[in-house]
Order: structure tokens, then C-alpha cells, then sequence
């Protein structure tokens, strides 16, 4: 099936987006989201990001944190770089590693901008990120992300904006130290490639019709997201910009001059 886009205003979004989004808009615009009717709940949330300022610095508990809150799972997310100005950066992991009582007086004290690790991004950069991770996108990026279907967000820290911060809850889970650059990658625009292997979810770069590398993989779901050119998906067409949802990887027709990103659940 073809699943709904749904365009987010956000302060930080941006007022010009790619030409498959429509080009210039008439409000800033921070996210795209791909949902499916009501009857359907789909694990994985996939989204386009598009910023202009810094995003809160967050945390994202794991399955175990999250039900101990009432909330049926955690949430765990990947970032995939579609675009991104020189200077563009995004926040993960600490610089050091500190305990959560240094942490929290980092917080109070309007520090933890200088304690979190702002690493500078292209275009292919790919970063998996576990739960408990504190992490920030920052301006100027264009991304696709792609998580665990769960609005669960701790936020740390927000510069100062008028929106509430959850801060006892963020120290209870996050991971106080730097980021294992084990999960990040760099990929090459014409690569076939499995970017992410996590225990929740898998993220796969196709091109033309490689399908051999889709082969073996057991999934309850899949996401595709066309970069270039179009796919049919249990015989829908779904171009650039839009995504398609099956349960199998054999109702996803790859034939032809495409490039696309492909995210499936593991069974």
C-alpha cells in the first residue's frame, strides 16, 4: 500500500524543500511523515527531517525503560544524510564520559551544549542510534529517519525555548558517555548496502534491481522509500518522496533505474 504523507510545520523547518516535496512553501516545514489507516499500526515510523535550528537535546528510553513507564515499547531511531550545509553538525554522545550527578549540573548550569559531541555530517552519513543515546540534529540538514513507531522523547535541554524539558526521566536512562562510532557509516550514493542491523529494525540502500541483498532477511514489514525513480509495491507505483508498506519483501518490484532505502522490522 502507499502510505499518507503528512507535512509538519516546525519553527525549524525549512521554507524550501527538495522538488518532489513541492519546492518552495508557504510555511516552514520540519517533517513529512508516512502513516497507514487507522486499522494499521505500523512498528517502524519513517520521516523526512528538514532543519534550520538546533533540535532539543533528547534521550529515548529501550523496551525495558519504556514499559516501566506504562508505554508498550522503547525507541530506537537511524538517521540517513540526504543533504547538508558545510557547516552543518549533529549532536551525539558526550565529548567524555561523566557521571549522571555531572551530567545533571552540566544541564542546570547551561553547560551541556560544550559536553555533548557535535560532529560534522555529510551527505551518506548514516548513524544508528541506540536508546539512551543523548543526541540533537542540528541546522541545516536534510534527513530521512527511520525508528521504532513511539513518540517517547526526554528532552534535556532546549536552549532556552519555552517547552518543557523532562529531565528526571532523561538522566534515568541516558547513557552519560560518547557515542560508538561502530554505528555510524559512510555510503556511497551508487552503493547497495545494509546501513543498519539493529535488533529492531534493518535499513537497506538498493539500487536498479538488487535484490540478493534483501535475501534471507525475515521481516513483519517493509518501507520503501524511492530516492530516484519509482518502485511498485503490491502493485502500487510509489515514487520519489513517497513510501510503500508490505509484509514481504517479494510484493516489492525493484525493476528499473532506481535508488531506494528499504526499511524492515526483524521477525
Amino acid at each position: 500500500m502507499k502510505l499518507r504523507q503528512r507535512k509538519v510545520p516546525k519553527p525549524w523547518g525549512q521554507s524550501t524543500l527538495p522538488e518532489v516535496f513541492g519546492g518552495v512553501q508557504k510555511e516552514k516545514i520540519g517533517e513529512i511523515w508516512f502513516s497507514a489507516s487507522k486499522a494499521i499500526t505500523p512498528a517502524l515510523l519513517v520521516k523526512y527531517l528538514f532543519t534550520t535550528e538546533k533540535l532539543s537535546i533528547q534521550v529515548h528510553p529501550n523496551e525495558r525503560q519504556a514499559r516501566r513507564q506504562g508505554f508498550s515499547h522503547g525507541k530506537e531511531e537511524c538517521w540517513y544524510i540526504l543533504d547538508a550545509e558545510p557547516d552543518a553538525v549533529i549532536g551525539i554522545g558526550l565529548t567524555k564520559p561523566v557521571s549522571t550527578t555531572k551530567l545533571h549540573a552540566a544541564v542546570v548550569c547551561d553547560q551541556i551544549e560544550e559536553l555533548v559531541d557535535w560532529k560534522p555530517v555529510k551527505q551518506g552519513d548514516v548513524f544508528y542510534i541506540p536508546a539512551g543515546t543523548i543526541h540533537a540534529i542540528g541546522s541545516g540538514i536534510q534527513l530521512i529517519e527511520v525508528q521504532q513507531n513511539s513518540d517517547i522523547t526526554y528532552r534535556l535541554y532546549d536552549y532556552g525555548r519555552a517547552r518543557d524539558l523532562h529531565l528526571d526521566d532523561a538522566l534515568a536512562i541516558a547513557t552519560p558517555s560518547p557515542y560508538d562510532m561502530k554505528n555510524h557509516l559512510e555510503i556511497a550514493p551508487d552503493q547497495s548496502a545494509k546501513l543498519v542491523d539493529g535488533p529492531y529494525f534493518r535499513l537497506f540502500q538498493i539500487m536498479a534491481d538488487d535484490h540478493d541483498i534483501l535475501s534471507g532477511t525475515a521481516a513483519g514489514e517493509w518501507h520503501v522509500l524511492p530516492l530516484e525513480g519509482q518502485v511498485t509495491v503490491r502493485g502500487k507505483t510509489i515514487r520519489a518522496g513517497e513510501c510503500g508498506l508490505c509484509t514481504k519483501a517479494s510484493e516489492i518490484d525493484l525493476s528499473g533505474n532506481i535508488k531506494a532505502l528499504i526499511a524492515c522490522t526483524v521477525k
